[in-house]
């Protein structure tokens, strides 16, 4: 996966990126070993969430990426992330809150029509100040991309990073090219110093 940690599947019909349990059990098999898998959910249903996870046992990490509530965010018993989409007026310290179990909490832009995947940076002076909280791993997303992801560490310094539109040709499509030099550029600004 190009040196990448993890590998996100969305289980999410609207969106572009969408597949299906059985697709995804079919791409898990291809996986390396020791990487990560991710399960995005937008206000799912719960019968839809342990469908997935019967379907696609790799998961390691579910993703909430909705309005979904702490209690029901930690009853699927695997660690979880919960997204928050910044806008004005949201208190971030107020929502991580309400999610302190969260094994990370993931802060990406706010669009009224989409739930994620809009390719929108966000001020990043908000995510260094959850960052210097050091309350709950912080997870940038929103707009990264080869060209600005340099930056975007360096500002923020993230626990890690969710990067999705920024590295496809199309909507939808990953580009090999675009994801390896988004990952080379973190690697060369991790290893710098």
């Amino acid at each position: 996966m190009l040196g990448a940690d993890a590998v996100g599947l969305v289980f999410y019909d609207p969106s572009p990126r969408a597949v299906s349990p059985r697709k995804a059990a079919e791409l898990c098999e291809k996986l390396p070993a020791f990487l990560s898998v991710v399960a995005l959910f937008v206000d799912p249903r719960p019968e839809d969430v342990r469908e997935v996870l019967q379907a696609v046992p790799a998961v390691n990490c579910l993703q909430f990426h909705g309005t979904e509530t702490p209690e029901f965010c930690r009853a699927f018993d695997r660690p979880y992330m919960k997204a928050l989409r910044v806008r004005d007026g949201l208190d971030p310290g107020t929502e991580m809150a309400r999610y302190p179990d969260a094994a990370a909490i993931l802060l990406d832009s706010y669009d009224p029509e989409r739930a994620g995947g809009t390719g929108r940076v966000f001020d990043w002076g908000l995510a260094r100040r959850c960052v210097e909280r050091g309350e709950q791993p912080i997870v940038l997303a929103g707009g990264l991309k080869p060209e600005n992801v340099a930056q975007a560490i360096g500002e923020v310094r993230p626990w890690a990073l969710d990067v999705s539109s920024g590295v496809e040709s199309a909507a939808g499509v990953k580009s090999a090219a675009v994801l390896q030099a988004f990952l080379e550029e973190v690697y060369r600004v991790q290893f710098a110093g």
